[in-house]
């Protein structure tokens, strides 16, 4: 689809908060109606299972100038206020370990990447709700110290799919969504509507809220305070939709969350209730640029996670393709 910068309803501003609040009760019974357990084999696929060799085909048919645009952050080394574990690499051999003719190069690379600063895709294993994971596996049941038995990362396999970008900044005519900026339902058709695209079933749906552009231009700051993100509001559309995954260059939710007692309720809707993975982290700036040259935000997207037994997600570098 091409890009239709059309009349749409007036979006909220983008520094509207994370509101409206939702009670417990609220939650769980948004919880009940999304779920969707008991849907497919293998479970621990979950939404994934979405996605037919005819998926893959239409999305490839997506790729029709070949710009190819990578979608992971730097591996972070340096510690900050948004990267309390920063990643680890240094050099294991400098060329004076083995035999000489040919010298050989080494390094060590290690993260923990459940977090803010490395992109990652998180696999159905890595959220329960109420002590379940999705399709009402008991998480203490199936996760110990050895990883995990149901909703591990190796379960998922890689994913060639459509994906959309819902680039609110560019929708608002703002550079950014401020932390703590809720993105609800109508927002999500907003931005179709001006974006020129629908969301459909088994479509990779990814949330631009400028957040990378921010932390170059302002700073780095901990976006487990206060980070753009979708409100609970929107996931009953995204629901309906049918999609696989959800992503975004935060971690999907709105911070702080509106949801009393669930600090990360878009993450617990999403991996326990729907069986959708997530990817957090990314960096969209490009695609975002390469979006707005080409006219439209839909794309093939190829998300390949390491192969990781018992893994509850893994660092990975999507690729978009338009």
């Amino acid at each position: 689809m091409t890009g239709n910068r059309g009349a749409a309803p007036t979006p909220p501003s983008a520094g509207a908060g994370n509101g409206p609040a939702v009670s417990r009760q609220e939650f769980d019974a948004l919880f009940a109606a999304v779920r969707t357990w008991g849907r497919w084999t293998p479970a621990d696929r979950g939404a994934w299972n979405r996605v037919t060799p005819d998926h893959v085909r239409r999305a490839a048919a997506l790729a029709r100038s070949g710009t190819v645009i990578a979608l992971a952050r730097p591996w972070n080394t340096a510690a900050g206020p948004d990267n309390s574990k920063p990643a680890l690499h240094y050099m294991s051999d400098l060329g004076d370990v083995e035999a000489p003719e040919p010298s050989t190069h080494k390094d060590f690379i290690a993260v923990d990447y459940h977090g803010k600063a490395t992109s990652h895709l998180d696999a159905l294993s890595h959220a329960a709700y109420r002590g379940q994971l999705y399709d009402g596996h008991a998480a203490r049941e199936c996760v110990d110290a050895g990883g995990a038995r149901f909703g591990a990362v190796s379960a998922l396999g890689p994913l060639v799919t459509r994906g959309v970008l819902l680039d609110l900044p560019t929708v608002l005519g703002c550079p950014w969504l401020e932390p703590g900026r809720a993105v609800h339902a109508a927002d999500i058709v907003t931005a179709e509507r001006a974006l020129g695209v629908t969301i459909g079933e088994g479509d990779a749906v990814l949330l631009r809220s400028g957040s990378v552009r921010r932390r170059r231009e302002k700073g780095a700051w901990d976006p487990g305070t206060a980070s753009a993100g979708f409100h609970v509001d929107a996931v009953p559309l995204l629901a309906e939709r049918g999609i696989a995954l959800l992503g975004g260059d935060g971690d999907s939710d709105v911070r702080p969350s509106p949801v009393e007692g669930v600090h990360s309720p878009v993450h617990a809707l999403a991996l326990a209730a729907m069986g959708v993975p997530l990817l957090d982290n990314l960096d969209l700036e490009a695609l975002s640029a390469a979006g707005a040259v080409a006219g439209r935000y839909e794309f093939l997207l190829v998300v390949a996670p390491l192969n990781i037994p018992g893994g509850t997600g893994s660092p990975v570098n999507p690729v978009a393709v338009l």
